[in-house]
Order: structure tokens, then C-alpha cells, then sequence
């Protein structure tokens, strides 16, 4: 089955605004995906490379990003593994421009309880993080940055059965988020989003983001 996805993105940021636009098509091969997507940058003054990437998926398996106008190739490789009967889902990430290498791990103790490990190769970083569902409602995410001794936390819950809000605080920049999504197979879906820095002299105006998506199949 041809299946398209189109999404479009606008935001401002205090005196600044910036509109962008996303549009992705994937094509569904056997057990493989084949996805291409382009930015506005791709179209704005005249057709170009600018934006646009290829991809090949295998779900669950792997993913193979190539962004054309970088020359830059992204691997992801995901498996899992059984410890003590939890599921440890696996996954490395390489990106070749970048030179970066991205270990994670998340084991899954029950369906309301898993632990998170993120460590990029050669910078000593490592983030750990849990995440607890109560109720199958509401969901708290601590996590933290053994690099820089400090703390993110989000907080999300399910209201009306499609729409999630949730508020996330990131204690190194002091950076406060609210965000409010619905997700719907006939309607589309969409994300708004509001963050603001409490770490400035001036309250400045928030950063504001929404975005859009729609899925068609063909």
C-alpha cells in the first residue's frame, strides 16, 4: 500500500518568526519502508537539493537516512534482547558527517515501568531515565545527566482519550515547556507547543510552535 504523509510546521519566537514546512511521502516494500522528505528550502526559489533526504527502514531492524545536499549518511541499528525475561530493547546510532556514535538502551520491567540509557561514545556523556505510567493516564519521566549533575523532568497525561498534555522543565537552561497533542486516524494530528526561559533577566514572550500532520493511504 502507498502511503503519504504531509506535515507543516510554524513558529515565533519573541520578536522572530519563522514558518517551515515539512512534506514526507513513504512507500511500504514488503518488510521494508522507503521514505523521501523535503523542506520548503527544497522548493522556495526554485526546485532544489536543499531539505531533501532518502531513507530505507526495516521496523524494528534498522534505518538508513541520507541527507543529499550534506552528503551525509545516519545508521540506525535496533535489536533486543531478553534479561532476566524483560525485554532490553537496543539500539546504536551513527552519524558519519558528525562523527558521532549513540548507544541506547531501554529495559522494560512491566508495561508501567522502564529504565533508559543514552551514552554518546568518546564524550563521557550519559543520561538516564525513567519512566513510570500511573493509572495508564499519567506518565512522570525524571532523567538525568551524569556529565553535568543535572536533572530534566516531564510530566504528560491522556485526556479524552486522544489528546496528551504535558509540561517538561530542563533545570540547566531553565527552560519551562508546555505542550498539548491530539492524535486522530480521521482528523490528522497535531502538536502546540509553548516554552519560555526562566533564566533571563526580562521575561521575554514564549517560544510558541504548532504543527500538523496528515496521513493518507493511497
Amino acid at each position: 500500500m502507498f502511503k503519504a504523509s504531509v506535515k507543516a510546521r510554524y513558529e515565533t519566537e519573541a520578536e522572530k518568526e519563522a514558518a517551515t514546512g515539512v512534506a514526507i511521502v513513504t512507500f511500504n516494500a514488503g518488510d521494508f519502508k522507503l521514505r523521501a522528505s523535503m523542506t520548503d528550502a527544497t522548493v522556495i526559489n526554485g526546485p532544489s537539493l536543499n531539505g531533501l533526504s532518502l531513507a530505507v527502514e526495516k521496523p524494528d531492524s534498522f534505518i538508513f537516512d541520507y541527507n543529499v545536499p550534506k552528503n551525509d549518511f545516519k545508521f540506525q541499528f535496533m535489536n533486543s534482547v531478553s534479561i532476566l525475561e524483560k525485554p532490553l530493547n537496543l539500539k546504536y546510532i551513527h552519524s558519519r558527517g558528525e562523527d558521532k556514535t549513540t548507544l541506547d538502551g531501554t529495559l522494560v520491567f512491566d508495561s508501567a515501568n522502564k529504565l533508559s540509557v543514552s551514552h554518546k561514545l568518546g564524550s563521557g556523556s550519559c543520561k538516564l531515565k525513567y519512566s513510570y505510567v500511573h493509572g495508564g493516564l499519567t506518565t512522570f519521566e525524571p532523567s538525568y545527566d551524569i556529565k553535568e549533575d543535572s536533572w530534566d523532568f516531564a510530566v504528560s497525561h491522556k485526556v479524552y482519550g486522544n489528546d496528551v498534555c504535558k509540561a517538561t522543565y530542563q533545570t540547566p537552561s531553565r527552560n519551562l515547556g508546555l505542550h498539548w497533542s491530539r492524535s486522530s486516524k480521521l482528523g490528522g494530528s497535531f502538536k502546540v507547543s509553548a516554552s519560555v526561559c526562566l533564566d533571563d533577566d526580562e521575561l521575554k514572550l514564549p517560544k510558541l510552535t504548532a504543527e500538523t500532520s496528515w496521513d493518507f493511504d493511497l
